[in-house]
């Protein structure tokens, strides 16, 4: 039996400012995010099994990356709830604006813990999360692997 990796990649747009940091990012920003999930496992011998051949089916993949990530997070301004962004934050739900609380400083490095934890708790327990790269700009990229955690 072989093991196979897939990968699926998104797109959305996400603001986000970094209290306390000491640079540019302190302020209210946004990113065109690129993600890209990898999973792992055997693909499907069952005959009778409409998905045979596949680990995954890449629709079913999609479907739990867009409604943990993709959907949520497409264009949401993404705050630290235990930062003084609160009022910033209150103002623009008030005014109608898609905003996320949450629990962490929205950093890539943090996006990609928050994100793996999500698809991991979605998965069948034949298919495993392999890794994700979140890509904040061209050049910059955060990555997330099991084999490190």
């Amino acid at each position: 039996m072989h093991k196979i990796r897939i990968t699926k990649q998104f797109t959305f747009e996400t603001g986000h400012a970094l209290y306390g940091y000491d640079g540019k990012c302190r302020n209210v920003h946004g990113h065109s995010y690129k993600l890209s999930v990898t999973v792992i496992g055997i693909p499907i011998t069952d005959t009778s099994n409409v998905k045979l051949g596949m680990v995954i089916d890449f629709g079913d993949l999609k479907k739990i990356v867009k409604e943990e990530i993709v959907e949520p997070f497409d264009h949401a301004t993404v705050f630290n709830k235990n930062t003084p962004h609160m009022e910033l934050a209150k103002e623009l739900k008030d005014r109608g604006h898609k905003v996320i609380l949450a629990d962490y400083q929205p950093t890539s490095e943090n996006m990609v813990i928050d994100f793996a934890s999500k698809i991991k708790a979605r998965l069948s327990k034949e298919i495993q999360l392999h890794s994700i790269k979140l890509r904040e700009t061209e050049t910059a990229f955060a990555e997330w692997h099991a084999g490190d955690n």
